[in-house]
């Protein structure tokens, strides 16, 4: 990946691409060496945090091994300063079977042209009365 200092929507489309492709070593190239990744699910009110690169990529890993089949469809990225937002349909199956489609969202922080903080979230679907 060639960098610069700024993230751009180019820059947000690529990480999607990788990321859409489940390519660790690709993802993490857009990632500082002081990483935060929020995952959209988990232990917490915030979901679940993984912190360092090591962490990040093992956190990347679960979400792949969850659904192994996991796809984030048409993403639409807005870039403003040191902040970003990703949004996108994401579409997978469980390892438990259980099929999701879900809109949700990535808000970002970027620091030295790389994205420092990764921040998910998804709709949850719920029943109708």
């Amino acid at each position: 990946m060639s960098r610069s200092d700024q993230v751009t929507v180019e820059t947000l489309q690529a990480f999607a691409d990788a990321f859409d492709r489940h390519d660790a070593d690709a993802v993490m190239e857009f990632m500082t060496d002081d990483c935060v990744f929020v995952l959209s699910w988990g232990p917490e009110v915030d979901g679940q945090r993984f912190e360092g690169r090591d962490a990040v990529r093992a956190g990347f890993l679960s979400v792949w091994a969850m659904y192994p089949d996991a796809k984030w469809r048409d993403p639409v990225h807005f870039v403003a300063g040191n902040r970003g937002v990703s949004e996108w349909c994401f579409t997978g199956t469980s390892v438990h079977g259980g099929r999701v489609e879900v809109n949700g969202c990535d808000l970002f922080t970027f620091e030295g042209g790389r994205i420092r903080v990764k921040d998910s979230y998804r709709k949850i679907h719920t029943p109708r009365d």
